[in-house]
């Protein structure tokens, strides 16, 4: 848009740096304390160790996530679009305070938990994947997500909403999670219903009902021998749906 200057100026074009325009485009981060690492012995006896993935890995992440955008049952596409976009949000630092879990077995990528923080007190769930079946991998991750926030970050509420109705019944029938009024309160995925989890609930019962989902619980006294086999990580060869 174009408007005659009410006023003779010395200079008709401005260049501005770009530089001073990322900081009005890239949100300021808060200070968030980072995820300590932790594994889980899985029934069958191996190790699944989850850390926070790292950027230079999100290329290889968003390459084998673009693959469920294929898939045309139980919402993996719009599920594969959206995670893609988180990824990629993440990686050119166009989405505010993320945070990305990626669960491990010796190097493999089998599972994956993601949110970002609204602002100190309200923890985000974006989506939860388990990349491999058997395990339990996908309740162990999305446990590990709501014990970051409640646990790790402090904070006092837990916004999800569902786009399949398994990851509904599972979770949000499974954990009686209360909505709040729609439209008054939308999810940034899709301006759907926000089911909620405050961090009393949380103590009380949520903590204790994922907890016998998993069948464990967290251990975070990772030997150097786990961390060392999973320093390096390797997507699937194949989509497991």
């Amino acid at each position: 848009m174009k408007l005659e200057t009410p006023e003779n100026v010395s200079e008709q074009q401005l260049t501005i740096d770009v530089r001073e325009i990322e900081p009005l485009l890239q949100a300021p981060p808060m200070d968030m304390k980072p995820w300590p690492g932790a594994m889980v012995k899985l029934k069958d006896g191996r190790t699944l160790y989850i850390r926070e993935a790292k950027i230079d890995e999100a290329p290889l992440m968003m390459e084998h996530i673009k693959k469920y955008m294929d898939v045309d049952h139980d919402f993996y596409d719009i599920v594969g679009a959206r995670v893609y976009s988180e990824i990629l949000g993440w990686y050119r630092k166009r989405l505010k305070d993320p945070y990305h879990l990626v669960g491990l077995i010796d190097g493999l990528w089998v599972g994956l938990a993601n949110g970002r923080l609204m602002n100190e007190d309200v923890n985000i769930s974006l989506h939860t994947m388990a990349l491999a079946r058997g395990g339990r991998i996908g309740a162990i991750m999305y446990y590990a997500k709501a014990y970051y926030g409640f646990e790790i970050l402090g904070n006092k509420e837990w916004w999800a909403t569902y786009e399949s109705y398994n990851g509904w019944m599972r979770w949000g029938l499974g954990m009686a999670q209360p909505s709040y009024p729609w439209p008054e309160y939308q999810h940034e995925l899709g301006g759907a219903r926000v089911y909620y989890v405050t961090k009393k609930y949380w103590d009380t019962a949520v903590k204790k009902y994922i907890q016998q989902m998993v069948g464990a619980d967290l251990d975070f006294n990772v030997p150097d021998s786990v961390i060392k086999a999973n320093a390096v990580m390797r997507a699937p060869d194949e989509v497991t749906v």
